[in-house]
């Protein structure tokens, strides 16, 4: 494979960690070269996290060589080629370079080979497909770099054989086009997505999840998600989109993105957010905080510190950034700033006042509490134990 120029390889790329593993595998005789995310993102200027690295000789020979150097070793998915290298507390994934020997729309077989054209070729995307040695020898067999800094997603080869291999790619099309791409999308690829949208609905709602959610989490995904309904990919999995202009503004307001929120807001008002956690199979805490953002309340921002109080700082924040009500620089800064108080009196308390265990104990410490925050929690415990005797001995 040629190379095609040099790029700049970010400090995690070349610290210690990583030189220890590449000293360790190239004593072993092992071709390595970093691919993915973290060549991709080295060429954009972009921070790297997660390092993936591609190497020419089975997983068993790199268990192997790893462990002859004291690198501890996990065998994460020996069936595809895959471990996992841990230096100094830091993993990297390692897959040995592949062939699809069979695809069935999802699961590929793979027969393992040193042919580094070959394991490029079976890639989907163009940016995908690019590799880098440790001193920044770049290789690009499909112009995968200059796609990038063009902000296009385009398939390697022919895209309806690429989605017949893996149906998935359809969603991962409008995810990378989310994060990397810019307009106008890509004609070929999109109609291809287009005409495969209808078997999406044999993926896992899992599966589904975790792309749209990472769709979601680009610095603005408004335009993918619309290209995404637009070509008929939220059809099956999420029937109650209904646009993007309240995802356009609720970017606007957000310091940091979020997946669910904006879930949320592009949901047609009356969305049963239950049934969206179940089809998605969302965790239980996802599921109930998107019940929480879709539910028909009333709206936050006449009380900031008492809404505060009543729903917590997790669904405050979501419900002021989705409903956005003239006070919303207001609130989040409160949220950020003010830490609500626990009520001072308890159900110990109305016991020792002579009150009998029972329904009559929650609700005299219920009517407390409303009376603690109508006067924004200003009252101490004396004052609030004074307030649950009075209430005690009207009871």
């Amino acid at each position: 494979m040629k190379s095609s120029g040099r790029i700049d390889l970010p400090a995690r790329m070349t610290d210690a960690p990583t030189a220890t593993l590449f000293a360790a595998l190239d004593a072993a005789g092992i071709g390595a070269r970093f691919v993915g995310g973290c060549v991709r993102n080295a060429v954009l200027g972009r921070a790297v996290d997660d390092i993936d690295i591609a190497v020419d000789k089975p997983p068993e020979t790199v268990m192997l060589a790893l462990r002859a150097a004291k690198i501890k070793v996990v065998p994460t998915g020996l069936k595809h080629g895959t471990v996992t290298a841990v230096v100094d507390k830091r993993p990297f994934e390692l897959t040995t370079l592949r062939r699809d020997v069979e695809t069935d729309g999802r699961h590929a077989v793979v027969a393992f080979t040193d042919d580094w054209q070959e394991d490029a070729g079976r890639r989907d995307f163009t940016f995908n497909a690019l590799y880098a040695d440790r001193d920044g020898t770049l290789y690009d067999l499909f112009e995968g770099r200059a796609d990038l800094v063009q902000h296009k997603v385009r398939f390697i080869g022919d895209a309806d054989q690429r989605l017949t291999e893996d149906r998935l790619r359809v969603l991962r099309f409008f995810r990378f086009f989310a994060w990397y791409g810019g307009p106008p999308i890509d004609g070929p690829g999109y109609e291809a997505c287009a005409r495969h949208a209808e078997a999406l609905g044999n993926l896992s709602g899992e599966r589904v999840a975790k792309e749209l959610l990472k769709l979601l989490g680009a610095p603005d995904p408004a335009d993918a998600i619309e290209a995404m309904a637009n070509a008929g990919a939220l059809d099956h999995w999420l029937p109650e989109y209904d646009g993007t202009k309240r995802l356009r503004a609720l970017i606007t307001r957000e310091a940091e993105s979020d997946g669910l929120r904006r879930l949320a807001a592009v949901l047609e008002d009356d969305a049963d957010a239950t049934a969206i956690g179940k089809r998605l199979k969302l965790s239980t805490q996802q599921a109930l905080r998107l019940d929480l953002m879709a539910a028909p309340e009333s709206a936050v921002g006449l009380h900031l510190r008492a809404d505060l109080y009543r729903l917590g700082k997790t669904v405050f924040v979501d419900r002021v950034l989705l409903q956005a009500p003239d006070n919303w620089r207001e609130a989040l800064k409160l949220a950020e700033e003010w830490t609500p108080p626990e009520l001072p009196v308890s159900g110990g308390d109305a016991l020792k006042l002579g009150l009998k265990p029972g329904p009559k104990v929650g609700a005299l410490l219920e009517t407390v509490e409303r009376w603690w925050i109508a006067g924004d929690f200003a009252a101490d415990r004396a004052d609030c134990l004074n307030e649950l005797e009075r209430l005690s001995k009207s009871a």
